[in-house]
């Protein structure tokens, strides 16, 4: 059964940056357009960003201009660079795919405070 692993969160200071990414056990990346979630305390899970398998990227109003989302298919890898950080960033960020959701990893805490 095909794992995922978030990694890279941590606490940072408003303006600040992250970079996390999700590595798969299994080659799921390669033909999958896969996506960033996040969700915060008593919020919905929602979408962040999301990349194709050729690449093409869409990106949630909230942090268009200021995240990053990009794919490394033979490391089975996903990224999100995070710039320009908000407290409204705060959450658990999570990936999977966009289409036929597999289980969810444990996701990596991002937190935004001074």
């Amino acid at each position: 059964q095909v794992q995922l692993v978030e990694s890279g969160g941590g606490l940072v200071q408003p303006g600040g940056s992250l970079r996390l990414s999700c590595a798969a056990s299994g080659s799921i990346f390669s033909f999958n357009a896969m996506a960033w979630y996040r969700q915060a305390p008593g919020k919905q899970r929602e979408l962040v960003a999301g990349i194709s398998t050729s690449g093409g990227t869409n990106y949630a109003d909230s942090v268009k201009g200021r995240f990053t989302i990009s794919r490394n298919n033979a490391k089975n890898t996903v990224y999100l660079q995070m710039d320009s950080l908000k407290p409204e960033d705060t959450a658990v960020y999570y990936c999977n795919k966009v289409y036929g959701k597999i289980s969810w990893g444990q996701g990596t805490q991002v937190t935004v405070s001074s």
